[in-house]
C-alpha cells in the first residue's frame, strides 16, 4: 500500500469514520485511498470553512475527531476561522493538509506557502511528514494529540510524494490519551467554603454543561443557594426540562457587571473567569466584581464532572438537584419578531433536537425560553468567528442522524458559509435552518450606538446594512438543493417549521424580521 492508504487505515483503526474534504491535486492519493480503505465516509464540502466547521460540529456531538482534507496553505487558510472556533470549543479535529512533493518545493511553485505557520495559529499539534514510511505514525500521533484532554486541533502536513510512495504496514496505533487530571480535595474544600460564604456563582463550561455535570451542579445549587451561570458561548450545553436552569453570561461588559453585581465569590468549573469580549473605553477587561474571590474547582483539562460531584458530596447535597419543568410557550401568532421567533422555536422544538445557535441578536428570544423547552442540546459560537452555524449543523447532523438539527442562523453570518446547504442536500441531512433575516449586521449597529457613533451616517450605514439589494435567501437555498420558503409572520413560521420538522431532511425557512 502507499502512504495515503497507510494513513487512512491508521485513522480508521483509531475510530475515525468521516472525512470532510475539499481536496486538490496534491491530495489525490488520499482521494483514491478513501475509496480503497472504505471505512471512512468521505463528505465533500464546497468550501474549506464548511469542512472545518462540520468537523467541529461532528466532534462536539461525538467526542471523537473527524478528519478534514484540505488543499495546501490556501485551503487551510480558508478553513482557519472555523478551526479557531473549534480550538475555543476544545473540539478534537485532525486536519490532513496536502503539500507539494518534497523535491518540488525548492522550485517555489505558485501555491507554495508556509503551511505550518498558518496551522500553529489554531493547532495544539503541528507536524510535517518527511517520508511515506513515517506517515502512519504521524497520523497516529496527530489523533492522540487531538484526543488529549481537553481536546484540540491537530494538523498534519503531508507532501504529495509521501502519499503516493510505498509504505509499510500494518497501521500504527495512537497512544492512549492520559485522561483528565483529577480535582484536588483542597480545591473542593475551597469551593465549598466560597459557595456557602455569601452571594456566590458557580460558573460552568465544557463538560460541566453536559447532563452529568449539570445534574451535579444542580445539587450544589440546591445545597448552597448559589447561582448557576454558563459561559457566554458554550461549545455544547444540554438544555431544557429535567435539567437545572442555567443563566447564560451576558455579552456586553455592562450586562455582565450588572449580572454579577453583589457577587462575593465565583467558582470556576470548566470555565474561565469572565472577561470582556472586546476592549471598550472606560471599561475593564476583567469582569470579576471588585473584591470578589475566584476559585478554580476544575480547569478544562481536569475531571470537571468528577469535581462537581465531589463538591456536591462534600456539601452533603441532596441526590436530586434543581431542575426545570416542561413549560412550552403558547403557539405564537401575529407579527414576526425576535420574541415570537424564539417562542415558535421553543414551542415546536422536538425532544432530543440539536440547536446550533448562530442567530446573534435574533436569538435572544429563544434563549430566554429554552430552559423550559423540551430537552435538547445547544451548540454555541465559541470563538466568535461568524460563519460557523451552517457547517456545525452539517457536522452535528452527520454525527447524530437520529436527532433533528435546528440551525438558528443570522443572515449576515450565513453568507459566509452558505455552501454548507449543498452538503446538507447531498447527504440528505435532517437540518432545518431558520434564517433570521433582519437585513443588517445588527450587532455592529448596536455597537456603534453604544460607542456614540451615528448609525445613520452614510459610510457606517453602508457597511452595516444588508439590503439594497435584498438577498434572496430562499432562492439561494433552492439553488443549493434545499427546499425553502420565506415567511413574515409568526403564524407562517409556526406552520412551516412544524412541517419541516415533521418531514425531515434539509429545509430553510427565511424569517423576515
Amino acid at each position: 500500500m502507499n502512504g495515503a492508504e497507510s494513513a487512512l487505515r491508521t485513522a480508521a483503526h483509531a475510530g475515525i469514520d468521516v472525512c470532510f474534504a475539499n481536496p486538490g491535486t496534491t491530495e489525490l492519493p488520499f482521494v483514491a485511498a478513501l475509496e480503497a480503505v472504505g471505512a471512512i465516509r468521505p463528505v465533500l464540502g464546497l468550501f474549506e470553512g464548511v469542512c472545518t466547521g462540520a468537523a467541529d460540529g461532528y466532534g462536539r456531538m461525538t467526542g471523537r475527531p473527524a478528519l478534514t482534507l484540505l488543499h495546501l496553505g490556501p485551503g487551510l487558510a480558508n478553513g482557519l476561522a472555523n478551526l479557531h472556533n473549534a480550538r475555543r470549543a476544545r473540539t478534537p479535529v485532525v486536519n490532513l493538509v496536502g503539500d507539494h512533493a518534497t523535491w518540488h518545493l525548492a522550485a517555489d511553485p505558485p501555491l507554495a506557502s508556509d503551511i505550518t505557520s498558518l496551522a500553529r495559529t489554531v493547532s495544539t499539534f503541528v507536524r510535517t511528514t518527511r517520508s511515506a514510511s513515517e506517515l502512519s505514525g504521524d497520523v497516529a500521533a496527530a489523533v492522540a494529540a487531538a484526543c488529549e484532554p481537553p481536546g484540540g486541533v491537530a494538523t498534519l502536513v503531508v507532501p504529495a510524494d509521501c502519499q503516493w510512495e510505498e509504505a509499510p504496514g500494518p497501521p500504527a496505533t495512537p497512544s492512549p490519551a492520559t485522561g483528565p487530571a483529577p480535582v484536588s480535595e483542597d480545591a473542593v474544600g475551597v469551593a465549598a467554603k466560597l459557595l456557602t460564604g455569601g452571594s456566590a456563582v458557580l460558573l460552568l463550561g465544557g463538560p460541566a454543561l453536559h447532563r452529568p455535570g449539570l445534574m451535579a451542579a444542580g445539587r450544589v445549587a440546591r445545597a448552597t443557594g448559589c447561582r448557576l451561570i454558563s459561559e457566554g458561548f458554550p461549545a455544547r450545553m444540554e438544555r431544557g426540562a429535567g435539567l437545572p436552569p442555567v443563566e447564560r453570561m451576558g455579552y456586553f461588559p455592562e450586562q455582565v457587571l450588572g449580572q454579577l453585581s453583589g457577587v462575593t465569590g465565583i467558582v470556576l468549573a470548566g470555565a474561565a473567569a469572565p472577561v470582556a469580549f472586546f476592549g471598550y473605553p472606560s471599561q475593564p477587561s476583567s469582569l470579576v466584581p471588585t473584591g470578589a474571590d475566584v476559585c478554580v474547582l476544575a480547569s478544562p483539562d481536569q475531571e470537571v464532572v468528577g469535581g462537581l460531584e465531589a463538591l456536591a458530596d462534600a456539601l452533603d447535597a441532596p441526590n436530586t438537584g434543581l431542575t426545570a419543568e416542561l413549560a412550552r410557550p403558547e403557539r405564537p401568532t401575529g407579527e414576526l419578531s425576535v420574541a415570537t421567533l424564539g417562542a415558535t422555536v421553543a414551542h415546536l422544538l422536538p425532544e432530543g433536537a440539536v440547536v446550533v445557535d448562530e442567530a446573534a441578536t435574533s436569538g435572544v428570544g429563544y434563549h430566554h425560553l429554552s430552559a423550559t423547552a423540551a430537552p435538547h442540546t445547544c451548540l454555541g459560537l465559541t470563538g466568535g468567528a461568524i460563519g460557523q452555524g451552517l457547517p456545525v449543523a452539517t457536522g452535528a447532523a452527520l454525527a447524530c442522524p437520529d436527532r433533528p438539527v435546528v440551525a438558528l442562523q443570522a443572515d449576515g453570518s450565513a453568507a459566509y458559509t452558505l455552501q454548507a446547504l449543498w452538503t446538507q442536500a447531498r447527504q440528505s441531512l435532517d437540518v432545518t435552518t431558520v434564517l433570521c433575516n433582519n437585513r443588517s449586521y445588527r450587532i455592529l449597529q448596536i455597537e456603534m450606538a453604544r460607542s456614540g457613533l451615528a448609525p445613520d451616517r452614510e459610510a457606517p450605514a453602508g457597511l452595516t446594512d444588508l439590503s439594497h439589494p435584498d438577498i434572496g435567501w430562499a432562492r439561494l437555498a433552492e439553488g443549493f438543493g434545499v427546499p425553502a420558503v420565506s415567511v413574515d409572520s409568526a403564524d407562517g413560521l409556526c406552520r412551516h417549521l412544524e412541517a419541516a420538522l415533521g418531514e425531515g431532511g434539509p429545509h430553510l425557512i427565511e424569517a423576515r424580521l
